[in-house]
This record gives structure tokens, sequence and C-alpha cells, in this order.
């Protein structure tokens, strides 16, 4: 009869869910939000208002605002001065009514930024990644991408979502790359998907040789610059402004939400790319468009770090610093050639408790990561120490983590 229930118990579904809470519990790496307030101007200090009465003093060794441009008064007077002329909200999707004059001139300055004819904003870098992967892929028929094993979540989800055939290549492998690449129909199209500073290790692609054999496959290129804009190059484009090699890429997309520190993501590219994006992409059509006052705020902010080497310079020197401090007291540093300095742990459980004892001890917070973000096995504490993070400071961590080291029996550097 239509309509008429099958026989059988009742689905519980509250038992479902709760034992996939039960399960990230288990296996440690169920994630606890830290309730905190920065403290405007004085990055990193911040206030934490978990497990205590009353706001704690806290350091922040964790932040993805890599050169504190979040706190910058430059950034903070175009925001309010925004605020105050036009209004909190964007008035919907850019089509209706949230195509303000700020959204336009961000989109000159980001794709002035990179050398390109034109760039597109979205809300966030994960927005911008899944929308236009899955949008090229999908106007290419038959196309395959190949991409990075260690590529960013949302890089994964435009691929899976673009319904096309893909070739995941060992991180950073040209050689494995190239042998994708010549398996395939030479009239088939390709896109080589892939990212400049891959966050979690701290190493960098080789962007040019990539480069190299998508001229020789004929492949398109999209790089993912999330974690080096604002950070490299002359005027902040990334690895590939620093590695002169941006006019070879067709697609680089980056973020507003780390190093320029405010909030959203981009691609910039040539004009007919980003008509296609703008016009087909249901991420960036369907989508309240940025608030006009982040805009004036990351609009700042990226032409501040075009002219100011003092922020990258400052960032670099603490990385150094850290990572010579780490190596020296013994700690298991991981080789890093950039801003990144991931502490190795290789135990959730264990990462979440000196990430615990860093914040109730010592004032101190960094995040455990863990699986999916990283491989099971190679859990870690990821430092991102910026231009305002002192030598006190520095000494103070390393201090407290061989405190911890010795108190949890870890082992140490070889």
């Amino acid at each position: 009869m239509i309509g008429q229930g099958q026989p059988g118990a009742a689905v519980d579904y509250g038992r479902v869910f709760a034992k996939a809470i039960d399960r990230l519990h288990a296996e440690g790496r169920y994630r606890v939000f830290i309730d905190i307030l920065r403290n405007r101007g004085a990055y990193p200090n911040a206030r934490c208002f978990a497990g205590h009465n009353g706001p704690k003093p806290i350091t922040v060794w964790c932040s993805n605002d890599y050169l504190a441009m979040g706190q910058h008064p430059a950034v903070i007077a175009a925001m309010e001065e925004a605020l105050h002329d036009v209004g909190a909200g964007s008035g919907g999707t850019r089509n209706i009514g949230g195509n303000t004059h700020y959204h336009v001139d961000l989109e000159a300055e980001l794709a002035d930024l990179h050398g390109k004819q034109a760039a597109l904003l979205f809300t966030s870098g994960y927005v911008s990644n899944e929308a236009t992967l899955s949008t090229l892929a999908k106007l290419l028929p038959g196309c395959v991408i190949f991409s990075d094993e260690l590529n960013h979540a949302s890089m994964i989800a435009g691929i899976r979502n673009s319904g096309c055939e893909k070739r995941v290549f060992r991180h950073n492998d040209l050689a494995h790359l190239e042998e994708l690449l010549a398996a395939e129909d030479a009239s088939v199209p390709k896109l080589i998907a892939f990212e400049s500073v891959y966050s979690m290790d701290g190493d960098v692609a080789p962007i040019a040789a990539i480069c190299d054999l998508a001229d020789r496959y004929n492949a398109l290129t999209y790089l993912d610059e999330v974690h080096a804009v604002g950070m490299y190059g002359t005027r902040g484009g990334g690895i590939s402004e620093r590695d002169d090699v941006a006019h070879r890429l067709t697609i680089i997309e980056g973020t507003l939400g780390k190093a320029f520190g405010v909030m959203g993501g981009y691609i910039a590219a040539d004009q007919t790319i980003v008509d296609v994006i703008r016009s087909y992409a249901p991420g960036f059509i369907f989508t309240t468009s940025l608030s006009p006052v982040l805009v004036a705020g990351a609009l700042a902010s990226v032409r501040h770090l075009k002219a100011s080497r003092d922020e990258r310079n400052g960032q670099q020197a603490a990385a150094a610093q850290l990572k010579a401090m780490f190596a020296e007291a013994g700690l298991p540093v991981m080789a890093s050639t950039t801003h990144i300095v991931p502490l190795m742990v290789g135990d959730p459980v264990k990462a979440k408790r000196i990430s615990d004892i860093l914040l109730a001890e010592y004032g101190v917070y960094v995040q455990p990561i863990n699986y999916p973000t990283v491989p099971r096995g190679t859990e870690r504490l990821r430092f991102t120490p910026g231009p305002s993070h002192d030598a006190a400071m520095m000494q103070a961590l390393t201090q407290a983590l061989c405190e911890i080291w010795e108190r949890l029996e870890l082992r140490q550097a070889a």
C-alpha cells in the first residue's frame, strides 16, 4: 500500500549521532574550540574565557593572521570608515545588491597584485576553491584534473563536485605527475591543481617545474596561494611572485583571511576565465557577497602590504628564531623552509594533552593538528610566530615545551 512504512525497529537517530561523536573522543581527535577575544592593538595577546572565572590573559601562537594585519590601524580605520559610510551588510548577492564599489576596487588591486587581467571575490578561500575548480572542470568536456595528494580539503571538494576524472600525484613528485600526464590522450583537457606553501609541513611546490610540465602536456594550472599571499614576493604576491612565475599560471587563488588579516577568498586570471566563473559558479552567483566593511579592510591591507616589507621581514625573522630555539632545545621541530613552525608529536591524545597544559598552566594557546588535517601518526602542534612575537615570548614558550616534554616522557629530536 502506498505510504505504508516497512516493518522493523525505528531508527534511533540520536544514538547514531552520539556514537559518531564518541568515536572522535575515543580516537583523541574531538575538536574543542577555544573561547577567546583578541586584544586590539596588542596581538598576540588575547583573553581566554574557558575553564576559569573571568578572562585569563593568554598568548596566541597559532593564528593564521600571520602578519597581525587584522590589528593594523590602517585596516581598522578603513573598516570603521566604510561602516559609517555605507552600513554593515552588502545587500545580497553581487547580482542583486552587493556589488559595491569597494568590491570593484579590491578586485582591481588583486588582479594587479598577481599580474592578471581580472580577479573575483568570494566569501572565503574554501568557497573560491570549491566553486572555481568544480565549475571550470564542468565546462571542459572530458577534463582530467591532476591533484597533489596534500591539497586543501576545499580543492578536493571542488574536484569531486566537478564530476570529472582525477589523478592524484605524490606530493611535489614531478616524475609521478609527468607519468600521469603522459598516460592521458593528448586531446583530453587537463588541469593541474596544487598549492604553493603546504601549511602543515611548511614546504613549497616546484612551481616553475610544474609549469614546464603543463606547457609540455598542454594543461591548465591552478595554484592555491592562500598560505603565501601577503607573505612572499616584493609586493606580497606569494611564492609565484617571489619566483617570478605568476605569468605562467592560468589561475591563482588566494585568501584575505590569513596574511591580509580580514576575510574572503579570490581568484585572479585572464578576463575570460574570471567572467566564466562569475557567470557559471553557483558558489559565487547564489551567495551573499562580502560585507563592504570587510572588503574595505582587506583593500587597505592589500595596499599596505604591496608597499611595506616590514611585516614580512619581521615575521620571517621570528619564524627563523623560533625554529632555532626549538632545535637547540632538542624539541622535534620539523624541517620547514617557510613561516610555518611544526612540532611533531605523533599521537592525537598526547598532542591534545600538550595543548591543554600549555593553555591551563602557561597561558599559551596553540591548537593540536590531528587527522584528517594531517595523516594519522603525524599529529603535531603548528606554531605561526608573527612580527609581534618577541624573543622573551619565544624563550618562555620553549622552556614550557621542554618541561612538558619531560613531564610526559615524550621523545625528543634525534
